[in-house]
């Protein structure tokens, strides 16, 4: 009666553990920033991660998420990072380098060389595809 059984599917299961970022979405939502989640923690990390939360909501996630070194700013490192989980370590050093100025030169409204919240939010406000990719299919 009241307990409801979630099943996921193979493709779903799948497609979770092929993230890159798997580990740092656990971590991010922990309060231990460990990725021991509490049952609440779970359940606010799935929230997010549906198709139905707010843009702002999940904007503020995704900064924490590429936030590997948790300063509160994404850094050339950080970024670094963040480009060699998304390509899977196939781009050279040298375009790692020039794909992080670019974005650093594009997106840091302050002139401070690294990319705080506000620069981050103006940034994926630009990209119509963020919606839409920053989920997990329940």
């Amino acid at each position: 009666m009241g307990n409801k059984q979630t099943i996921f599917t193979d493709e779903q299961l799948d497609a979770y553990q092929e993230n890159p970022f798997r580990n740092r979405i656990v971590e991010s939502f922990s309060e231990d920033g460990m990725g021991n989640l509490s049952f609440n923690e779970f359940v606010d990390m799935f929230s997010v991660l549906s198709e139905m939360a707010p843009r702002e909501l999940k904007a503020i996630y995704a900064f924490k998420i590429y936030d590997f070194n948790v300063d509160n700013y994404l850094c050339k490192e950080d970024l670094e990072k963040t480009l060699n989980k998304l390509t899977k370590e196939e781009l050279t050093p040298e375009e790692i380098e020039l794909v992080c100025e670019k974005t650093i030169e594009e997106a840091d409204l302050d002139g401070d060389n690294k990319l705080s919240y506000a620069d981050f939010e103006n940034m994926i406000s630009r990209a119509p595809d963020f919606l839409s990719t920053f989920h997990i299919r329940i």
